[in-house]
């Protein structure tokens, strides 16, 4: 709830707060900080929102985000059809060519899928697809071949997908850059190079002009998309700030036109500008737990770490900015009754801890929390350290690293202790928060690993829509989160940003906080 100012204190604000940010993008440029450098362009590797938001304006699959609601939108499949009571999708493409002129059919889909399903290709988001495409998990696996995969080109602008159940969030979640379609034709000759910006082939609403690693990336239009016509930004300039402060003063000078987020210090200034723009997001803010490290093998620890943790002074005295408290992963969402966790109780974590072997915290082994450079992840895990501190006695270490490092210690090496995390959801179902998690997820980082839970899961997959499905997804929430505590939910986010809406038209509120390029102009 906003806070209530006298009259003059709230002009004298918008006065002073006011700065020309439009001076930024001029004519058709547009400006944005995406908040650290991109990992990869490979949309077969990339695994973040800042490389997401840099997809978007390069590539396109199937189908897209609505701009409002966020469900499936026709993309480079003009239509399609749901048959064999829901475990078959038809797509009809629409003829389109990539940035060189070559064609984009449904059999570019098929080579597609299969490279960013091919062991060898590592794509921690194969998993996607693996949930979804009837036969993909055991090529994925190395069980089967390539041919296992149900996903073919009835012709060239005919692709069929047969899935592993009547799943009511497929086309949605086929926005997600797991499902790409990839340039075959130059990554079957230039290998991994193919991202390089003198290499690099589109078929998105722009293509790559440039790529200054730490200074910024910009894009500009791409005269051969199908929906060319459409399009009315004619360049856009993504900035690697990861320092938020500097961001904000940037955005406030005029120097772009969206700052994705706000200092935790300045929620209070920033939430009287007009530019302000907050909304509901589906997604979480957790940390997890590895399930290999001492001490953190033991449920009680895990437990005690969790329940020692008030979340609603977080989001009262450090977030600020409207996020609400959660013990659960999944979001609320119609129909569905999340997790009930393990709520913030000290005297049940004291004895967790006890019983675990560690009476006030005496003889607790040295841990480390790990989290990305930014300035609110560092305020929050003090937080957590203060809070773990005075309530159970306990030392916790903090430790960040840059964006790309983190990366690669979260998900590839797996060496931490516990790390912070965050998950917007790809499509509008409890799945998505928890299918990640499953044993063989390429995003399990923190190996987790209960059969029941894998099973209940699989299970939902292959259900219709409705009360029994959601019933089943819930049951697999409690094992992970209430039972298990392999992760801390801490908040669900709120979409913050500073973008000037009386000047920019195409961006909208929406519950993923997905914004397509396409859609966006100057009023």
């Amino acid at each position: 709830m906003k806070r209530i100012f006298s009259s003059l204190l709230l002009v004298a604000l918008i006065l002073s707060l006011t700065v020309s940010c439009g001076q930024a993008g001029k004519g058709g440029e547009f400006i944005i900080n995406n908040g650290t450098e991109p990992q990869t362009l490979d949309p077969s590797k990339i695994s973040g929102v800042p490389e997401h938001r840099i997809y978007m304006a390069l590539f396109e699959g199937l189908v897209i985000n609505d701009p409002k609601t966020s469900l499936a939108a026709p993309g480079l499949a003009e239509s399609w059809t749901v048959s064999n009571e829901g475990t078959t999708i038809t797509f009809k493409l629409r003829k389109s060519v990539w940035s060189d002129g070559t064609p984009v059919t449904a059999h570019t889909f098929v080579k597609s899928w299969l490279r960013t399903l091919a062991p060898e290709t590592g794509a921690e988001y194969a998993y996607m697809i693996t949930m979804v495409v009837k036969g993909a998990e055991d090529y994925n696996t190395g069980k089967a071949g390539p041919e296992a995969v149900a996903v073919k080109a009835l012709d060239d602008y005919t692709l069929q997908v047969d899935l592993i159940g009547p799943m009511p969030y497929a086309v949605d979640m086929m926005a997600h850059y797991a499902y790409a379609v990839l340039p075959m034709h130059v990554i079957e000759k230039l290998g991994d190079d193919w991202i390089k910006p003198e290499n690099i082939v589109c078929n998105g609403p722009f293509k790559l002009e440039e790529w200054k690693p730490k200074e910024y990336l910009t894009v500009v239009k791409n005269p051969k998309y199908w929906d060319a016509k459409n399009v009315k930004l004619s360049k856009i300039k993504f900035l690697p700030i990861d320092d938020n402060n500097t961001a904000y003063n940037m955005y406030k000078n005029g120097e772009m036109d969206w700052n994705t987020g706000v200092p935790l210090d300045m929620i209070d200034e920033a939430r009287v500008r007009p530019d302000y723009q907050v909304a509901p997001q589906v997604a979480t803010y957790y940390y997890i737990f590895n399930m290999t490290r001492k001490p953190f093998t033991d449920v009680r620890v895990r437990k005690a770490l969790a329940m020692a943790l008030d979340r609603q002074e977080l989001v009262t005295k450090v977030t600020k900015g409207g996020q609400m408290p959660t013990y659960a992963m999944v979001p609320p969402m119609e129909g569905y009754t999340p997790a009930a966790g393990n709520p913030f109780n000290v005297a049940e974590a004291q004895k967790l801890l006890a019983e675990a072997g560690y009476p006030n915290g005496k003889g607790f082994p040295k841990v480390v929390l790990l989290y990305n450079t930014s300035e609110g992840h560092k305020k929050i895990a003090e937080w957590a350290q203060e809070q773990w501190k005075k309530y159970l006695g306990i030392e916790v270490a903090l430790v960040n690293q840059e964006w790309k490092t983190f990366l690669d210690t979260r998900q590839n090496s797996h060496d931490f202790d516990f790390c912070r995390a965050g998950w917007v959801g790809d499509y509008l179902d409890p799945n998505t928060f928890l299918d990640m998690f499953i044993s063989t997820s390429g995003l399990n980082d923190g190996l987790y690993n209960n059969p029941q839970f894998d099973e209940l899961v699989k299970k939902a997959a292959t259900m219709p829509a409705g009360t029994e499905r959601l019933k089943v997804l819930q049951q697999a929430e409690e094992i992970m989160v209430t039972q298990d505590q392999h992760v801390i939910p801490l908040y669900h986010y709120v979409n913050i940003d500073l973008i000037d809406l009386s000047k920019w038209g195409g961006w909208y509120p929406n519950p993923l906080g997905i914004h397509n390029w396409k859609f966006i102009f100057r009023k």
